[in-house]
């Protein structure tokens, strides 16, 4: 197995490399399975749907989880797909490329902040991190280690997993390394769970109110409403 990533042709002056066809393959593989699913097994989408709702549900207990599920869904499907991909004859896993989990931990990173602000407002989002204030560049480098960190652990379970089967394979009979590919299989799957589970953490983390800050917003609610019932 070869660990580098060669650019396959260029687009505009662009390397394309061949971690990105495969994850255009991986993409049409995911559409075509889709379509095929919705037509013919619709019960099939409802249940994968519901598992994934079953997993981000137990999670962010008590919030409305319908606005984070098309991230979260797209990034366990994303991943799993991905990390299954090397199992095809001539194929293999993006998540083996440090760059497409680099990728992926950002689109995270970044989500975590989008709706930590958007639930908090961007001052009292801010005033989590400095509490006391001078835990503030710790809470910083807590949360950029832990991209990192998101980067690697994918990165390098999948990359483990590809060289483990393709080293097999070059020493021993075809028979051999089939428990390897399944226990690899196995692997992917747990690693598209463990991450998107870890996703749905941070993002609950972030939008997390306090006991009194929801007590606040409710006075306000209800004051609102009393003002608009004069106006009536």
């Amino acid at each position: 197995m070869d660990v580098t990533h060669k650019v396959l042709f260029t687009v505009l002056g662009v390397g394309i490399r061949d971690t990105v066809v495969m994850t255009w393959i991986m993409m049409a593989l995911i559409l075509t399975l889709v379509l095929v699913l919705w037509r013919w097994m619709p019960s099939m989408i409802d249940w994968i749907f519901g598992a994934i709702n079953g997993v981000v549900g137990g999670i962010l207990e008590g919030d409305d989880i319908s606005e984070y599920l098309p991230l979260l869904g797209s990034l366990f499907v994303f991943i799993l797909v991905a990390n299954l991909l090397s199992v095809f004859p001539g194929l293999s896993s993006p998540t083996a490329d440090v760059n497409t989990t680099f990728g992926l931990a950002l689109v995270v990173f970044f989500a975590v902040h989008y709706y930590g602000i958007r639930q908090k407002g961007l001052w009292n989002y801010i005033k989590t991190f400095s509490d006391p204030p001078l835990l503030f560049p710790l809470e910083l480098l807590s949360h950029f280690s832990r991209t990192l960190a998101l980067t690697l652990r994918l990165f390098g379970n999948i990359l483990s997993g590809d060289l483990i089967v393709a080293i097999t394979f070059s020493l021993v009979p075809l028979i051999v390394p089939i428990p390897l590919i399944a226990m690899s299989m196995m692997s992917g799957v747990i690693q598209a769970f463990i991450l998107t589970t870890l996703a749905a953490l941070y993002i609950s983390s972030a939008i997390e109110i306090s006991k009194d800050d929801e007590k606040i917003k409710q006075i306000r609610r209800e004051e609102k409403q009393r003002k608009e019932n004069i106006h009536v």
